[in-house]
Formats: C-alpha cells, sequence, structure tokens
C-alpha cells in the first residue's frame, strides 16, 4: 500500500488518503452499529458506497503504483503476512469476526502477480480486467460445498468473512489500474506540479496508508469506549490485568 520511491506521485498520495479517510468513516459507522448496537445501515444506501468507494480506490491505485515499486515481491508479502496478523488478533479478540482473504491478502497477492501482467498492453488489461468482473456474477450462481477457492471467489453458502476480498471479481479493478498507469503514466511523472492546500491533508495521510490502516480499527474502538461505555472499556483492562 506504500509507495517505495523517491519521487512520489502526489495525486496517488492524494488519492490513497481519501480512500484511507472513506474507509475510516465506514469502519467507524460498522463499529457503532456491530459493537454498540447504534441503528445504522451501514450495508446499504450512502453508507455502503463510502466503503465500496474506499475499497475501489485502494485497489485502483495499488494497480497504477505497482508499475512504480522497485520491488514487489516483498511488498505483496509484507501484506500478506500483516494481513495474517491481522487475521490471528481478529479470530482471539473477536470471535466470529474472522478475515478471511481480506483486502491486505488480497492485494499482496496482486503484487506476487504483477510480473504476469507487467508486459501487457493496456487495452488487453483493460478487457481482461473487465472480464474478470462481469465473471463474478456467474461465480454468485454456483452451488459450491468448500471453501478451498475462496481467494479465487469460490466459496460455500455459510462462508463468512468480515472483510473478504475475492480475485474475482477485484482482480479485474486491480488490472483497470496497472491499464491507467500504462496509459497516462508512460514517462511516470506526477500529473500535479505543485502541492494543493485542500488536499495536503489527504496526501500526508496517504503517504502512510499500511500503518494507518493497521492501527486505526484499535483506536476508533478505544476512543468509542471511552465516549460511550467507559466503564466496560477500564472494566475489561481490569480483567486482563487479574488474568495476567
Amino acid at each position: 500500500m506504500e509507495q517505495p520511491i523517491n519521487r512520489r506521485l502526489r495525486e496517488i498520495d492524494i488519492l490513497r488518503g481519501i480512500a484511507l479517510a472513506l474507509m475510516i468513516v465506514y469502519h467507524l459507522l460498522y463499529d457503532l452499529n456491530v459493537f454498540f448496537n447504534f441503528s445504522i445501515a451501514y450495508d446499504k444506501g450512502l453508507f455502503y458506497l463510502t466503503g465500496k468507494s474506499a475499497a475501489v480506490l485502494f485497489i485502483l491505485v495499488a494497480g497504477i503504483s505497482s508499475s512504480f515499486s522497485r520491488n514487489n515481491i516483498y511488498r505483496g508479502l509484507k501484506l500478506i503476512t500483516w494481513g495474517c496478523v491481522i487475521f490471528l488478533i481478529t479470530y482471539i479478540v473477536v470471535p466470529g469476526s474472522n478475515i478471511v482473504f481480506g483486502i491486505l491478502q488480497f492485494l499482496g497477492v496482486c503484487l506476487l502477480l504483477y510480473p504476469m501482467f507487467k508486459n501487457i498492453s493496456s487495452s488487453v488489461l483493460a478487457a481482461a480486467g473487465t472480464a474478470i468482473i462481469l465473471i463474478d456474477e456467474f461465480i454468485a450462481q454456483l452451488s459450491v460445498s468448500q471453501n478451498w477457492l475462496v481467494p479465487l471467489g469460490f466459496r460455500e453458502p455459510s462462508f463468512s468473512s468480515v472483510d473478504y476480498f475475492p480475485l474475482i471479481p477485484w482482480l479485474g479493478v486491480f488490472l483497470w489500474g496497472l491499464s491507467i498507469s500504462k496509459i497516462i503514466y508512460k514517462q511516470k511523472n506526477s500529473l500535479i506540479k505543485a502541492e494543493n492546500k485542500l488536499f495536503k491533508p489527504f496526501s500526508a495521510i496517504g503517504k502512510h496508508t499500511l500503518v494507518i490502516y493497521l492501527v486505526h480499527q484499535p483506536i476508533i474502538m478505544a476512543a468509542l469506549y471511552l465516549i460511550i461505555d467507559p466503564i466496560d472499556f477500564f472494566n475489561m483492562f481490569e480483567n486482563i490485568w487479574a488474568t495476567s
């Protein structure tokens, strides 16, 4: 999710920052509904679009910036590792809220697959991306009895994951991003010549996307508990201390 090159593209950082802001808003609404019983329809309407817009932006930008990275293999393995860490923490702290092939694992796999796509023309990449997205409608109609192909998008009806980004259809969005990169960034230069004050906050957080992504949920949950249910928050720490 980070761009490890010295000459950063300002618009990429801005887009990452906007995606991160949308994601934080969506996760705030999700936490209020699921953990504090607020009547917020986070899974429909404008709130739902907020979450999906954040995901599309993240993946699209990942596809664009993959052509600028010096080591997509390293970046991919790092994202997959952090995805596994989040899975373990979630599995222990919030049983039943598993994160199976979440966005970090997905992006990591995409970066590992990058060498397969880097020499393909932009038009073919765009067509392949569109085909992968359209195939998802067909997969949704299939009846699957096991979850071995969950990363591809094939899962049984009982499968559950609070954060799930299978290669079909989301790899299609990544390929769109790679296609855009080949069209717009042939010279690998930023489209924005000077930093705009209006977008400076988004650019700032967009430079540290992975770190903010990893810490934002614990910070949101701690803040909500302190505001809404501080007694339960401190009791939780007392129980942890007592059992240690």
